[in-house]
Formats: C-alpha cells, sequence, structure tokens
C-alpha cells in the first residue's frame, strides 16, 4: 500500500528536508574550510569537495522543489513535477565533476607524499560532520517514505556518502600518527570512487523518470488488484503509469457488460477511480470504459452460477 502524505503534508515534509539541507552542508563546509587550511589533509579536502557539492546540490534542490510544487496551469497541463528530476540530473553531472577533480589532487599526493597537520582537528571536524549527517539523514528518509520525491532522495544519497568520506578521514588521520602517509591520499581515491558511483545512480533514475518509465511492478499489479476488485469490473487492460514529480499518472480502461447504461458505467468508473486516489493519495486517474469481450462476460456468468 502505498504510503505517500496528501499535498499539504507534502509541501511541509519537503520545505522541511530542503532547509534542512542546505542549513546542514552550509555549516559544515564553513568548518571543514578551517580544518583543510590546517591540516592539509587530502582526504579532507575530499570531504570537503564533497561538502560543497551537497551544499551547491541542497541549493539546487530547494530551487527545484519549490518549482515542482507550482500547481498546473495553462501552459504546463500535467503541472510542474518533472523539475525535481532535472534537479536529479544536474546534481549527479556536479557530482561527477567533483570526483574527478577529487581524482587529480589525490594523484598528485600520491607522487608527493606529505604528513598531515594537526591530525586531531581533522578527527574533530570529522566526529561533528558524522553527527551533524547522521541527523539530516534521518530527516530525509522520513520525508523520502512519507513523500517518494526523488530530489531528496538524491540529495540523501550525496550524504550517504559523506558519512563514509568522514569515517575515511578518522582513518586517515589515525594512519598519519603511525607516519603512513599514502593512506591519506589513497582513501581520496575511495572516496572519489564511491561519489562517481552516486553520481551514475542518481544520473540514471533521473533520466528514467524523465522518459516516463512505467512505475514498478508491484504498485502497477496494486491498481489492477483495486480496479478488478469491484463487481462489476470484469478485466483492465492499456494500464500506463508514469511519474512527474510527486504526482503518478494513472491511466486505464475498465471492461465492464456491454449493456449497462453509460451513466452507470461513468458512476462504477468513478467508484474505482476513487479506490485507487485513496490508496495513491497524489495519483492524477483517468478510466476509459470498455464492453467486455465474450469470453469475460461468459467467463463471469459461469462464476455467478457456482454462487
Amino acid at each position: 500500500m502505498n504510503t505517500h502524505a496528501g499535498h499539504d503534508e507534502s509541501v511541509r515534509l519537503l520545505n522541511l528536508a530542503t532547509r534542512a539541507s542546505v542549513l546542514t552542508a552550509g555549516c559544515l563546509v564553513v568548518v571543514k574550510i578551517v580544518a583543510w587550511m590546517m591540516t592539509g589533509s587530502v582526504s579532507l579536502l575530499a570531504s570537503l569537495i564533497d561538502s560543497l557539492m551537497d551544499g551547491l546540490a541542497s541549493l539546487i534542490n530547494l530551487f527545484a522543489v519549490r518549482y515542482a510544487l507550482v500547481p498546473a496551469d495553462k501552459e504546463h497541463p500535467f503541472g510542474h513535477g518533472k523539475a525535481e528530476f532535472l534537479a536529479g540530473l544536474g546534481q549527479s553531472l556536479l557530482i561527477a565533476a567533483s570526483a574527478t577533480f577529487l581524482f587529480f589532487h589525490a594523484y598528485q599526493r600520491l607522487l608527493s607524499p606529505q604528513p598531515v597537520d594537526q591530525p586531531a582537528v581533522g578527527v574533530a571536524v570529522s566526529i561533528v560532520a558524522i553527527l551533524a549527517t547522521m541527523a539530516l539523514l534521518s530527516i530525509q528518509w522520513k520525508v523520502i517514505k512519507r513523500t517518494g520525491s526523488v530530489a531528496i532522495k538524491a540529495d540523501s544519497l550525496h550524504y550517504v556518502g559523506d558519512l563514509f568520506t568522514n569515517l575515511a578521514v578518522l582513518v586517515a588521520m589515525a594512519a598519519s600518527y603511525g607516519g603512513w602517509y599514502y593512506v591519506d591520499p589513497i582513501l581520496a581515491v575511495v572516496i572519489g570512487l564511491v561519489i562517481l558511483y552516486s553520481a551514475v545512480q542518481i544520473g540514471h533514475e533521473a533520466v528514467q523518470l524523465l522518459m516516463d518509465r512505467e512505475l514498478p511492478a508491484e504498485m502497477q499489479h496494486e491498481i489492477q488488484d483495486i480496479a478488478m476488485a469491484h463487481p462489476e469490473v470484469l478485466g483492465v487492460h492499456e494500464l500506463r503509469t508514469r511519474q512527474s514529480g510527486r504526482v503518478l499518472f494513472i491511466q486505464l480502461h475498465l471492461e465492464m457488460a456491454g449493456d449497462l447504461p453509460l451513466s452507470v458505467a461513468h458512476a462504477i468508473g468513478d467508484e474505482v477511480e476513487a479506490e485507487i486516489e485513496h490508496a495513491f493519495p497524489l495519483a492524477d486517474v483517468l478510466i476509459h470504459h470498455d464492453p467486455a469481450p465474450p469470453e469475460a462476460l461468459r467467463i463471469n456468468q459461469q462464476a455467478d452460477d457456482k454462487t
């Protein structure tokens, strides 16, 4: 069963998530800039770059989500929801660019490894960053569960990567105490690979949704089951689904007895539509009514005779 929130609740949750993301990223960027200048750690630089990209992506999300929430108008009758997917695609490109820059910087440090200055500062900053990131992720995951927002999901992937980044910084700082200076740039490369993998994931999902990919199979089956649960519905065909932002567009044909009056068939369609919208509160449902083929009528009659 779909658990998405209604429109007003979704607006509140999305605004909460985007503002919390921007605030968290901004604070972490300031702290990490100071820490990197004090330590010179390339893995801490990797973490700083990651946070800079997070902050920029969060700003993109803030404006994209606000635009996506604008109601449908004459020029955009299907709404503005795809702005979320465009934001996700833009984020993937930003993340990939940051990973490329990080690989270059780590390569230079591998050629000329250097000790990390004041590693205790890096440890303290990483612990603060981990705690702040975990708090933000707890908010984002709740919002994703309630709204299904692709933009917030993409944003959360950044911060999951942040957890690994900051854990890697802790390892690099510990290695610096032991004189293992190569660990710092090597971990920076590992962090870059994690960041690049996140970029590919986000970009792939955004492209698929921009291309109007069908909803997951389990959701399609649920829609069919809801329609077939009505006693007057004899079949369902040509189910088509897609997603635009938080709105699910659902189209289907209902098969009913051909001798039903149009007003009755229309009322049945309204009842099925209401049931689907109850299960998927943000759905836009379009139903077409078709007379059932003879074999469907015969099977239905046989079922009635048995009962």
